[in-house]
């Protein structure tokens, strides 16, 4: 059967893949909706947004507005954690039409009368939805429109603003048009505004040579929290591996002292449930997550589903590997990598279903420990149906739980796995130089639909990643590289003490580290404190001070003629926090330019005097002009302005 509804509704954003994927959003955030709606002829219509909670059984309903060719709008704030549904309806509103063509022959000297009657008959279908002192208005309109005697005043009230009101309070949607319900999922606020800082804990220790402990990591709290981190992220600490261990700079044959890589998980001790047993017991895990939450920071861990040669699902489990005719096992393969102690999962294997609750129940148990975010590795490699569950299963009974996807790969696969439910991706940033590839990576990811379901995470360095660009690198370099992450970005992270420290020895011709600390113990002094450490600490508090660096999205590159120099303008939703950064991408030599400030964005006209403060000197400075000078030098590469109009 046809529709008969006159009404079409299209182009409905935000939506994914035709509403069959959820967009994203975080508590007392806005979804705003757009969408053409359209009608044969010229009849007056009306569009509902219409929204509500997955606990709720109710729908909400917000009028929409119409603006420009055929384009209507409207928006809501997502209240609470969950999913949230969304959709919209059109109709063609008889009641404002007639008001709207009566009211043009009135002022065009007409009798309407005949009218009037019209409109009788349309007030009394609103007599059982309205109050009773509207319903008793509406009833004197009834009797004066239908009396002679009485025209000169149903004309005053036919054209009345009260009238108009009513019949948009109390709309009949008569053969009204609907789209399908599209969904939002809600996170909690660290969702979309983090700060991260990755260290081994076997590395912790203050003796040289001695492997650390959960113990030693504890003294290690208040510093990261003086820096301004409230995520800290392990590597794994589960057993590792004795079968194929790597030796010292990835070498395939390991020495009795050497620690192996902790991705190679599971041993005699145990596997993905366990931990190992040189860093200490579950009862030293649980108080080191509980010591951190009381100083801010929640402690993520590393989700690897991988296994060592020796990890018990090898004897337990056979069929969740892959073996050859003679009895081996591939190993994980990532060419030119190569990962001789790690067995990589038959994700297609028979007993699959017994495969995908034990990865379950391995995110059931950590979290029962207390952890609260998932650093997953290697994402890319597993299906992506198995992460939509996975994630869906753990989010039904745990929705503060976050998963940050770790794959550096083709964009649609980074994207098909943001689609599929992870919470925030590891991105290209780290990689990204010039002003022009990080202007065109940013509008890419928040221009395009891409921003409704990918919270990009900005890291300057990983374990796995010492970027040409940082090789033997001076200070100002990475002043640059972490200040562009921390406000381009409100997810950023950064893999310490090596980035603070400025270790960047890397192996001849590769973006890695040399003398690697994935498969050794390295000794820090972790007291040391320099110019980095400093400015770290300066750039994270004015993150948690300023909410326009506490999302993503809302940016604009501003125009500056200096290819060094990147500028770009950041606010929050309702515009109570405007900031203005200007980075320097020449780390030797001085950068000089004239910025052009975003008037329209602004919303001020050329001439209007702008304060803009220096959060970082405290210097401030009156622009009058539209266009204003700019000066930065390696010392201190970088402007981060407050607005104040």
């Amino acid at each position: 059967m046809q529709n008969q509804s006159r009404i079409v509704i299209a182009n409905v954003t935000p939506q994914i893949n035709c509403g069959n994927i959820f967009i994203k959003r975080v508590v007392n955030e806005i979804v705003n909706v757009s969408a053409d709606v359209l009608v044969d002829g010229h009849d007056i219509i009306e569009a509902s947004l219409l929204f509500k909670h997955e606990k709720e059984r109710k729908w909400s309903e917000t009028r929409m507005s119409a603006t420009s060719n055929d384009v209507y709008i409207a928006s809501f704030k997502t209240a609470k954690q969950g999913f949230y549904s969304y959709k919209l309806e059109g109709w063609v509103d008889y009641a404002l039409n007639w008001q709207h063509g009566i009211v043009k022959k009135i002022e065009d000297n007409q009798l309407v009368k005949s009218e009037l009657l019209e409109g009788a008959e349309i007030l009394k279908t609103l007599l059982k939805k309205t109050n009773k002192n509207t319903a008793k208005y509406l009833k004197h309109l009834i009797t004066i429109f239908k009396n002679n005697d009485s025209y000169k005043e149903a004309i005053s009230e036919v054209t009345s603003k009260r009238l108009q009101i009513i019949f948009i309070e109390n709309p009949t949607k008569f053969l009204k048009n609907e789209t399908q319900e599209f969904k939002v999922y809600v996170d909690r606020k660290k969702a979309q505004f983090s700060t991260w800082y990755e260290f081994f804990p076997r590395s912790a220790s203050e003796e040289a040579n001695k492997h650390g402990t959960f113990k030693d990591c504890h003294k290690l709290l208040p510093r990261i929290a003086d820096m301004g981190f409230d995520t800290l992220y392990f590597p794994p600490i589960h057993p590792i591996g004795q079968i194929n261990r790597k030796g010292k700079n990835n070498t395939t044959e390991a020495k009795n002292d050497d620690v192996g890589s902790a991705w190679g998980i599971g041993s005699k001790h145990g596997g993905h449930k366990d931990i190992h047993p040189e860093l200490g017991s579950i009862d030293d895990f649980k108080a080191l997550i509980t010591d951190a939450k009381n100083q801010g920071i929640e402690v993520a861990m590393d989700y690897a589903l991988q296994a060592a040669p020796d990890h018990p699902w090898v004897k337990e489990h056979p069929e969740w590997f892959k073996w050859r005719p003679d009895g081996t096992v591939q190993y994980a393969e990532n060419p030119p990598k190569k990962y001789q102690d790690i067995l990589p999962i038959y994700w297609e294997n028979d007993s699959y279903k017994n495969l995908w609750k034990e990865c379950l129940d391995i995110l059931l148990y950590w979290i029962d420990c207390g952890i609260t975010i998932f650093r997953v590795d290697n994402p890319h490699t597993k299906p992506y149906y198995f992460w939509n569950w996975v994630i869906a299963e753990v989010k039904k009974k745990h929705p503060d739980v976050l998963f940050l996807a770790e794959a550096f790969t083709r964009p649609k696969i980074m994207q098909q796995l943001a689609k599929q439910g992870f919470t925030q991706s590891y991105t290209y940033f780290t990689w990204r130089e010039s002003k022009h590839e990080l202007t065109e990576y940013v509008n890419e990811l928040t221009q395009t639909n891409q921003k409704e379901y990918m919270r990009p995470n900005f890291w300057p360095n990983t374990p796995d990643i010492n970027p040409y660009h940082l090789q033997g690198a001076n200070e100002s370099k990475y002043l640059q590289r972490y200040v562009l992450a921390a406000t381009l970005s409100s997810n950023i992270g950064i893999y310490g003490p090596v980035f603070e420290q400025m270790i960047s020895e890397a192996v001849p011709g590769k973006e890695e580290y040399h003398m690697s600390e994935k498969f050794q113990i390295c000794h820090y002094n972790w007291q040391l404190e320099n110019k980095l450490t400093i400015f770290i600490k300066t750039i994270n508090t004015i993150r948690k001070e300023n909410e326009s660096y506490q999302q993503t999205n809302n940016i604009k590159f501003c125009f500056i003629e200096n290819d060094n120099l990147i500028a770009f303008y950041k606010w929050n939703d309702d515009k109570t926090n405007e900031t203005l950064t200007v980075v320097s991408l020449d780390p030797y030599y001085k950068q000089t330019g004239t910025i052009q400030l975003p008037l329209a964005e602004l919303g001020i006209h050329h001439g209007h005097t702008v304060q803009v403060k220096d959060l970082v000197t405290s210097n401030s400075y009156n622009w009058q002009n539209e266009w204003n000078y700019i000066e930065l030098h390696p010392t201190l590469p970088f402007h981060i302005f407050k607005i104040k109009k």
